[in-house]
C-alpha cells in the first residue's frame, strides 16, 4: 500500500530569518514513512560517515552533537563559523573573491540527505530494505538554538536519545511518559509562538563542540 501521509515535526522556520546567519542550529531528519531503516548497520555506518564528511565540504560549517536514531537522526550544526556576528548578512551578500559563500541551511540539510540516498543506491541496488524507492521524509525539523543554556540542554537530549528511545514521539510505538513530556515537550513538541524575534547564539570557541 502506498504510504500517503507524513508525520513530521512542525517546522518552526521564523519568517524572514536569515539562514545563513552565524549561530547554532538543531535539526531532525526523518525517514520515509518511520521505516526502522537505521537498524540496517550498513546504512548507519553511510549515515555517519556522510555527517563527518560535511566538515571538509563546507569550512565554514561546524559540526557539533549528533545521534543515528532507528528511524530518524538529531544534530547541531553552526553555520558561518569565523564570520562576525554584526553584519553577517551584508558579509555574505558581498563575498570575497575567491571565498566560499556561507551555504544555507536548507542547503546543507539538503545536500546531506542526497548524499546518503545516492550512497544507500550504490550500495546496496536492489537489496535495500525499502521497497517505496524513497529514503527521506520530504521536509525535515529545524530550532535556531537561543543561547547557551538552551545548546547545553539539547546536547543533552542528543546524548539521551537511544536510552528514551521507547518515550520518543518518533517511535511508532512510544510509550507515554509524564516526566519525557515535561523534559522534552518544549523540543519535541509544535512550540506555539515559537516564530518571534530571535538573536542567534553568538559564536565562539567556548560554545563550539568539535566531534571527532
Amino acid at each position: 500500500m502506498e504510504y500517503k501521509s507524513e508525520r513530521h515535526r512542525r517546522s518552526i522556520r521564523l519568517k524572514g530569518y536569515d539562514y545563513t546567519s552565524p549561530g547554532a542550529y538543531f535539526v531532525t531528519i526523518c525517514t520515509y514513512a518511520q521505516q526502522s531503516l537505521f537498524e540496517e548497520p550498513t546504512l548507519k555506518e553511510i549515515v555517519e560517515q556522510t555527517w563527518h564528511g560535511q566538515q571538509g565540504r563546507y569550512p565554514n560549517v561546524s559540526l557539533d552533537a549528533f545521534i543515528v536514531m532507528p528511524n530518524h537522526i538529531h544534530f547541531i550544526i553552526w553555520l558561518n563559523v569565523g564570520a562576525p556576528l554584526a553584519g553577517a548578512h551584508e558579509a555574505n551578500q558581498t563575498t570575497r573573491a575567491g571565498a566560499s559563500p556561507a551555504p544555507t541551511l536548507g542547503e546543507v540539510v539538503g545536500t546531506f540527505k542526497s548524499t546518503v540516498a545516492t550512497e544507500w543506491l550504490k550500495r546496496l541496488g536492489q537489496n535495500a530494505p525499502y521497497r517505496s524507492g524513497r529514503v527521506w521524509q520530504r521536509n525535515y525539523y529545524e530550532r535556531v538554538i537561543r543561547d547557551e543554556d538552551e545548546l547545553n540542554r539539547i546536547r543533552e537530549y542528543i546524548h539521551l536519545n537511544p536510552l528514551q528511545w521507547e518515550f520518543d514521539r518518533e517511535n511508532p510505538h512510544r510509550v507515554t511518559s509524564r516526566e519525557y513530556q515535561r523534559q522534552w515537550n518544549w523540543l519535541e513538541g509544535n512550540e506555539r509562538g515559537a516564530a518571534r524575534a530571535v538573536r542567534c547564539l553568538p559564536l565562539n570557541r567556548r560554545n563550539i563542540v568539535e566531534r571527532a
